[in-house]
């Protein structure tokens, strides 16, 4: 079995920083895609930032500049570094990963439980 774990969130005010970190574990071929989403009051669930297996990245337009996905191999990590955070980035967060289990041999998707990213203005 998978497990995406997230950890980094927090109380921040506007201006500030935070980064998120998604540790993935388990029977893991290879990743295809990690990525992040958030949740916010009222809205449906959107794409942050991802990152395919090959370093090419993808930035949604509200956060594009102010926030930067990365990833660490070794560690089965992605990161979201988030900075310039506004109120209107408050959250909860979603680590997601579509890769090639070593239980099934089959591409799935992946979630973590989420993490709760609050800024005060």
């Amino acid at each position: 079995q998978v497990q995406l774990v997230e950890s980094g969130g927090g109380l921040v005010q506007a201006g500030g920083s935070l980064r998120l970190s998604c540790a993935a574990s388990g029977s893991i071929l290879r990743f295809n895609i990690m990525g992040w989403y958030r949740q916010t009051p009222g809205k449906q669930r959107e794409l942050v930032a991802s990152i395919t297996n090959t370093d090419n990245t993808n930035t949604a337009d509200s956060v594009k500049g102010r926030f930067t996905i990365s990833r660490d191999n070794a560690k089965n990590t992605v990161y979201l570094q988030m900075d310039s955070l506004k109120p209107e980035d408050t959250g909860v967060y979603y680590c997601s990963a579509w890769l090639l289990s070593g239980a099934t041999s089959k591409s799935t998707s992946y979630w973590g439980q989420g993490t709760q990213v609050t800024v005060s203005s």
